[in-house]
């Protein structure tokens, strides 16, 4: 008797435990908020049940409700979690080799990036040997509107968060070459989007080009991108798109150091 109440706890506390990793997945994966009622929707779990665990969670800190109070959106903590995995030492070998690699053949820096709310967060590094450089290390944040990285992910988002972004955001001129109108850098946006592919021709720091590819997830969105950039010095932004090719190949193999 005692053995079956054992089982039968054990099957309880495995399911709250699956439903609410469930919810985590589900919160954390979708392109925008999602309310109570989306989640009643999309999964099979009872109301109440739905309703606890998402109090749970709140309660955590692992999902927070936006300003209006009606979507619920990843929390700190669980942004903390990811991040922290990501940072994982035995995870992160995989990567540098695949990023040192890329280095090497073109001789430049490059770089994989996320996206953190409003901004480009540095987060692998390869640095080239070359005495003039770019002083950018991991941890970096850096504007959305106006570097490779940052526009790949503004084009390659959902039209309604971008939108949504871009009227909260500050399209600070950098220099003389900085997209400051919400319809000149749409334009460049849609052209980002239908190549795949992004460049910052000085926009960010006068006499830096830069290209960047994203780095997709298995289900195919965006969560990371592969950069490379140099001083003018030494490539225009033709010379650097010769390695784009190179970049898409490094790109596919990120993805499974990433999130498997």
């Amino acid at each position: 008797m005692s053995t079956e109440r054992d089982s039968s706890r054990r099957n309880a506390t495995n399911s709250t435990l699956q439903r609410g990793l469930m919810l985590l997945e589900t919160i954390a994966t979708a392109p925008h908020g999602m309310s109570a009622a989306d989640l009643e929707r999309h999964l099979e779990i009872p109301k109440p049940t739905l309703h606890r665990l998402l109090k749970q969670l709140e309660e955590q800190g692992l999902v927070v409700r936006d300003m209006e109070g009606r979507n619920l959106l990843p929390g700190e903590r669980l942004h903390q979690i990811a991040m922290g995995v990501l940072a994982n030492e035995s995870l992160k070998a995989p990567r540098r080799m695949l990023l040192k690699r890329l280095a090497e053949e073109v001789g430049e820096t490059c770089n994989l990036t996320l996206l953190d709310g409003h901004e480009v967060l540095y987060y692998e590094r390869v640095e080239t040997n070359w005495p003039v450089r770019i002083q950018l290390p991991p941890g970096s944040r850096l504007p959305l509107h106006c570097t490779a990285s940052g526009k790949l992910f503004l084009a390659l988002m959902p039209t309604g968060q971008r939108r949504n972004l871009l009227k909260h955001l500050a399209l600070e001129a950098y220099t003389p070459y900085t997209a400051t109108d919400v319809e000149e850098l749409e334009t460049r946006l849609k052209r980002i989007a239908d190549d795949e592919l992004s460049v910052d021709d000085e926009e960010f720091i006068q006499g830096m080009v830069s290209v960047a590819v994203p780095v997709y997830d298995q289900a195919g969105r965006i969560q990371a991108s592969l950069a490379i950039h140099a001083p003018r010095l030494r490539h225009t932004i033709d010379s650097l798109r010769e390695w784009v090719p190179r970049m898409r190949h490094i790109s596919s193999s990120l993805q499974d150091t990433l999130w498997t």
